[in-house]
């Protein structure tokens, strides 16, 4: 994961953040801190992130593309510009179904 090299209060396009890298997920850390983080990933068609639990409320932004999300067995189909909230402790996984990009906010639960 890609350390973040971006000053605050600067005006930044998502997007470009991460490029394409084919057969590949690529990602980069915005921002990191205890209650949570940010991070842009980009995915190549066919590309995914197995299915995993994790610790955090997890809200996915499509930015490019568009995703297969699983939520607890459940699919659901997102485009650019659409979002979902991935609940803390529900098994999920997403998949490219074709190249795209996201923005992943990860927030710890109390």
């Amino acid at each position: 994961m890609q350390r973040p090299n971006i000053k605050k209060a600067n005006v930044v396009k998502l997007t470009d953040l991460v490029r394409y890298q084919k057969s590949a997920v690529i990602s980069r850390e915005i921002i990191r801190k205890e209650a949570g983080t940010v991070t842009v990933f980009s995915f190549d068609k066919g590309e995914g992130l197995s299915e995993h639990i994790a610790p955090f409320d997890a809200l996915v932004y499509i930015l490019e593309g568009k995703a297969q999300i699983f939520i607890s067995g459940r699919r659901y189909v997102l485009k650019k510009g659409e979002m979902i909230i991935m609940p803390q402790g529900k098994p999920h996984s997403l998949a490219a179904i074709n190249k795209f990009k996201m923005l992943l906010v990860m927030v710890k639960a109390r």
